[in-house]
């Protein structure tokens, strides 16, 4: 078939493919939202036809037209926006979120603009594993406003990622207009302030997107920078299916009728009226016949059972291992995990503001960059940049470890976390993991005051798709950050700051502790007593002045829970008390506490209520006398034992 009808009937396939969905969701066919790029089709024809075939691209929520470009089976299409299980993702993405690996389209997020750090980890994954294929960052010009788009510049330019930034600047972010959102009616021009070349191309004219797509690409390869493309084009339907438009006038949309990329495209081409109808009529044909497949199959959905397998990756507990013990601090041990983990892993790295010859902020990183030069990467201060790298780069086999600074600005983070770590997997119905390792210093006790020594592991429970850990010891803290690294899913890491100079045994390379268990650090017939984290030091502490006869549970990981330990523990002695140092709404006493009182064995054993001691419900103040008067402290559990 001529070149130039397979283009023209690849935008026609875009194009009728939108219209048909359209009309399902008009008719009540289709279920949820969708967001129609009729009138782009010139840019995703034009930019997929232009790369090579192992390049990626990570679309916008605007997504269909990318997939219908880069060859995604039209039935699939349909079977995922009906929901079925023959969708490309199995019908749990639906509109906004088709994967597809088999043509290296990592799927589009529904943040605006948050798919560009994705985008970043996928450069950063091909620039460690020597490829020489590139990563494209799809976005809207709404999305220009975006701090995460700059961070992302900024870090690939430093970095050198072969990643092209393309913007599809459609003069809509959703209802607002460009010309009163973004200071400039040049928007390639930003990209000088990030030492990046600039290219812009026509975006309804196939010809010139995919010309200016080459050049840019080409230049990418031989100066090996990134670069950014702007393309001008239109959306010629509403934001979403019930947008109506009253946004923008009639003239308006007639003037950009009149540049169709397809009407344009079909002129170029000087076919006959003939010759188009009949490459129109078998276009249809095609999609009707995709649709018709899809609507005979949208009953057969996923079941639960298997619809919970996609949210997290099957991953072999190991067994607990002491080997090779050796008294050193929790500090030393986290440093010597993250040494092995170098050592041992070429697809690990260790991500993170200050973490090379400053050696991170608690010290715990010194030396590693000296001996792991290629693997201890220091960040810009961009935390959502750089999480947001980590996950993509996971998804394509590598290892990061992310070290955020305190653990206070995971929440700037926490888009990265929760909207695409802890649901890669899920969304693209197995097709992707997220091997993300995410460590962080919390707590307090250092004087920091409020926005530094807050402990927000809480915040990040109800998260599906996550693991927690919360190591109390050296052995623990080695132990398990090295089966973090080896756990396909995405775990959080959570050190205290005050336990980083407390002294305990640590096991050598070939110790080991399995994820999701809980440690019994003494076994007695009166209370089970449960805490975590430096609340675990607490316990401990104030179990060495008492007389009472304690079963005393070691969380060590806070999700999941170690519910077995617990029950075991709580049918034995019938009393409960949970220490730990987050205020209680929403926290992990609460939630273990729903856990026992939610099982009828348990409740059924209890003696007494279930006492939970938490931090007062105040961020920590600055003064040492206050804040120590606002977490749990050694006499406060003593009081509690003995009373109990």
């Amino acid at each position: 078939m001529d070149n130039g009808i397979e283009i023209y009937s690849l935008m026609l396939r875009s194009r009728f493919f939108e219209e048909k969905v359209r009309d399902l969701f008009a008719s009540g066919e289709m279920y949820g939202t969708t967001h129609l790029n009729i009138g782009q089709e010139a840019s995703h024809t034009g930019l997929c036809l232009a790369l090579e075939k192992e390049d990626w691209i990570v679309p916008t929520h605007r997504c269909h037209g990318f997939n219908v470009a880069r060859g995604s089976d039209l039935s699939a299409m349909f079977s995922e926006l009906f929901g079925s299980r023959y969708g490309l993702c199995k019908g749990i993405g639906g509109s906004m979120h088709m994967s597809d690996r088999a043509t290296y389209n990592f799927g589009s997020s529904a943040v605006v603009g948050s798919g560009v750090a994705l985008a970043a980890g996928l450069a950063f994954a091909l620039h460690r594993q020597k490829s020489r294929n590139i990563a494209v960052a799809i976005f809207g010009d709404g999305a220009t406003s975006r701090g995460v788009v700059h961070e992302c510049m900024n870090l690939a330019s430093v970095w050198s990622l072969p990643l092209m930034f393309y913007c599809e600047n459609n003069h809509y972010g959703m209802s607002a207009s460009s010309d009163r959102m973004i200071s400039t009616n040049d928007i390639a021009s930003r990209a000088a302030g990030y030492s990046m070349k600039a290219f812009k191309a026509d975006g309804n004219d196939f010809d010139d997107v995919y010309s200016v797509v080459k050049k840019a690409r080409a230049w990418m390869t031989s100066h090996s920078e990134p670069v950014f493309v702007e393309v001008n084009t239109y959306r010629m339907c509403g934001h979403s299916k019930s947008d109506k438009c009253v946004y923008r006038s009639s003239e308006e949309e007639n003037e950009w009728r009149e540049k169709d990329p397809i009407t344009r495209y079909e002129a170029k081409l000087a076919l006959s009226k003939t010759r188009c109808r009949q490459i129109r009529a078998q276009v249809i044909e095609e999609v009707e016949k995709a649709c018709e497949k899809a609507r005979a199959g949208r009953d057969n959905t996923l079941t639960s059972d298997e619809l919970e397998s996609y949210v997290l990756a099957p991953h072999r507990l190991c067994g607990i291992r002491k080997s090779g013990l050796h008294s050193t601090t929790y500090r030393l041990a986290i440093r010597e995990a993250l040494d092995e983990i170098l050592t041992e892993d070429d697809r690990a790295t260790l991500i993170g503001e200050d973490v090379g010859l400053y050696g991170g902020c608690f010290a715990v990183t010194a030396g590693l960059s000296e001996k792991h030069s290629e693997s201890v990467i220091e960040t810009p201060v961009s935390e959502e940049a750089f999480t947001g790298l980590a996950a993509g780069a996971a998804a394509l086999g590598e290892h990061p470890v992310v070290e955020i600074m305190y653990g206070d600005f995971s929440t700037l983070a926490s888009d990265a976390i929760i909207n695409h770590a802890a649901k890669l997997r899920y969304m693209s119905a197995g097709q992707f993991n997220c091997p993300l390792v995410l460590r962080t210093p919390m707590g307090s006790g250092t004087g920091h005051g409020s926005q530094h020594t807050q402990s927000l592991e809480a915040m990040f429970l109800n998260v599906p798709g996550l693991k927690i850990v919360c190591p109390s010891d050296p052995f623990t803290a080695k132990a398990l950050l090295k089966e973090a690294v080896r756990d396909p899913n995405p775990v959080l890491f959570f050190e205290h700051k005050a336990l980083y100079d407390t002294i305990g045994e640590c096991g050598d390379a070939l110790s080991s502790f399995p994820i999701g268990k809980a440690q019994l650090l003494s076994e007695g017939s009166d209370i089970t007593l449960i805490s975590y984290s430096r609340a675990t030091l607490t316990c401990r502490k104030a179990l060495s002045q008492s007389g009472r006869s304690v079963d005393h549970i070691d969380l060590a990981t806070i999700k999941p829970v170690d519910i077995q330990t617990i029950k075991e523990s709580v049918l034995k002695t019938g009393r409960v008390i949970i220490v730990q140092d987050t205020p209680l709404a929403g926290s992990v006493g609460a939630s273990v506490s729903a856990m026992i009182t939610g099982d009828s064995e348990m409740f059924a054993a209890l003696k007494k209520e279930i006492l939970i001691i938490s931090s007062k419900d105040y961020p920590i103040p600055f003064s040492r006398t206050l804040e120590r008067a606002i977490s749990p402290t050694t006499e406060t559990v003593i009081r509690a034992l003995e009373s109990f």
